[in-house]
């Protein structure tokens, strides 16, 4: 079984060993794709921490792009040398959610640690998320990759694998945003910033973005907020009615995984609107609100799993939209660093000053 190099995590909360681990080819319906860059996710570092539980060792890692080096048998459409960007979102095309058009709800379940990653020793080693991307080279299933123009940076084209994707997605496809309608969104970080083009791309009037940091603010001006609000001042939502011209929002878009954001969310909200749930807090932490005031004014609640997206037709739209200078992708980048560094950028992300940090693999 071929050998990579890959960033594993032993023990939650304590730093990624990079080690030797085995990576089996390609089975049917599978392809092996060698990365040239995987972003860092909140998510990869709540796993690892173990906020959510789950088996280990694990590789994590899931914002990933490269070139296709080998295909397993019935492969379609793909061939060795095709450029791709590698997500987590593995469907299997038949079950309800998927035929219903819903493949982020896939019902059919994928053993993660019976999968093509093993230790040096031959031990389990789980495949976090259906990727394993903190390493050279994956092998995953041929609905989890979309082709992108060879041309296309990998560093850019792996932040539209998950953060790109979520953002503009849960505004485009979860909220079903339309033009001329008001948005909220709290939270500015890589998510956020997506959700804020993404809602900027859907037309909304106006755009509020929502954050703890002024440095936060002033980017979310960059990606198309119309009015920012200072999330850690005296009754923020006030600022916001100010900034909609006295009223609530159509649509609040939740992107942070902070409890807080959750319990405030629904007062920044006006009569008929929705707010979208993006980010993920620690299991088993539980956010407040007043049902009978929703039900009064008409609000609703709903959760957005990967920005609601149908990945083959997605993504190849949000390739055209960054071709076109409408979709800003470069400008999120924070920081480049090797696998070896790959603590390090972690360290980095957790501060909370980054966009997004990306891992650059040799060519």
């Amino acid at each position: 079984m071929p050998t990579i190099k890959a960033a594993v995590c032993h023990e939650f909360g304590a730093p990624l060993v990079i080690e030797d681990v085995h990576l089996a080819p390609p089975k049917g319906g599978e392809v092996e794709v060698t990365l040239g860059a995987v972003a860092i996710c909140h998510s990869d570092i709540s796993f690892a921490e173990g906020a959510w539980g789950g088996f280990l060792p694990a590789v994590y890692g899931h914002e990933a792009a490269g070139v296709i080096s080998a295909v397993g048998d019935g492969v379609h459409g793909f061939a060795e040398g095709d450029s791709v960007v590698v997500t987590l979102i593995r469907s299997c095309g038949g079950c309800p959610s998927c035929a219903s058009g819903a493949p982020t709800l896939c019902e059919t379940p994928y053993d993660a640690v019976n999968g093509p990653l093993k230790t040096a020793e031959g031990a389990p080693l789980m495949q976090a998320m259906g990727c394993g991307a903190f390493a050279e080279r994956v092998v995953v299933d041929q609905r989890q990759i979309v082709k992108i123009p060879p041309e296309l940076g990998k560093d850019v084209a792996a932040l539209i694998s998950c953060g790109v994707i979520t953002g503009v997605g849960a505004a485009v496809n979860a909220a079903q945003l339309r033009a001329g309608q008001d948005v909220v969104v709290i939270g500015a970080g890589g998510v956020g910033l997506n959700a804020i083009q993404g809602a900027r791309i859907a037309g909304a009037r106006r755009i509020v973005a929502v954050d703890i940091s002024e440095d936060k603010l002033e980017i979310a001006r960059e990606f198309g907020a119309t009015h920012t609000v200072l999330g850690s001042a005296d009754a923020p939502w006030k600022a916001s009615y100010k900034a909609l011209g006295g009223k609530g929002a159509d649509v609040v878009l939740v992107t942070v995984g902070a409890i807080p954001a959750y319990d405030q969310a629904t007062r920044y909200l006006g009569m008929g609107g929705r707010i979208v749930m993006i980010g993920m807090p620690h299991s088993g932490a539980k956010a407040t609100y007043e049902p009978v005031i929703m039900a009064a004014l008409g609000q609703g609640m709903i959760g957005s799993k990967m920005g609601d997206v149908v990945i083959q037709r997605d993504i190849p739209w949000m390739v055209d939209l960054y071709q076109q200078g409408r979709l800003k992708l470069d400008e999120l980048i924070s920081g480049r660093w090797t696998l070896n560094g790959i603590n390090a950028a972690i360290a980095d992300t957790k501060t909370g000053s980054a966009r997004r940090n990306v891992i650059i693999f040799d060519s």
